[in-house]
């Protein structure tokens, strides 16, 4: 697969069970593939594990402290066996992206601030395919010429 970039709706639901869950491990198992993970990434992954303990009373699977806890310990091991790669962040170039991107699409596509964060930082770290279940990603990733899956 050619570079890619996963946002945190995908991320999540390769570490916690959700409706998405059987989709994203499929997209990353056959062959496996190393996901780059970038410092926005990880805050961004790790918070919404955390947020999902929170939120569990909403949520249709309750997410416990020990599914967090589990799915934190997870990450870390995946980064010492290499199906995460810690990459850099070129913040520089990701804020440029992001603010042309926000002047170009915010008002027709409605997407947050995360939303062309994380669109830019794929564009900056050179991903070819942006990995998301979120649909203002997946129009903002398009626009922005990311080839988008699932």
């Amino acid at each position: 697969m050619p570079s890619t970039y996963a946002d945190a709706s995908f991320l999540v639901s390769l570490y916690l069970r959700d409706r998405n869950s059987a989709a994203a491990a499929s997209l990353v198992q056959k062959p496996r593939l190393a996901l780059p993970l970038t410092s926005l990434q990880r805050h961004e992954l790790r918070n919404a594990l955390r947020l999902a303990v929170f939120r569990t009373r909403e949520a249709p699977v309750p997410v416990t402290e020990l599914d967090a806890r589990n799915a934190l310990a997870q990450i870390d091991a995946d980064l010492l066996t290499g199906n995460l790669v810690d990459v850099a962040l070129p913040w520089t170039e990701t804020m440029a992206e992001a603010e042309r991107l926000g002047k170009g699409y915010t008002m027709t596509l409605g997407v947050r601030g995360m939303d062309l964060l994380n669109v830019a930082a794929a564009v900056a770290t050179k991903a070819q395919v942006f990995l998301t279940f979120d649909g203002r990603q997946t129009a903002l990733a398009k626009a922005a010429g990311l080839q988008v899956r699932p």
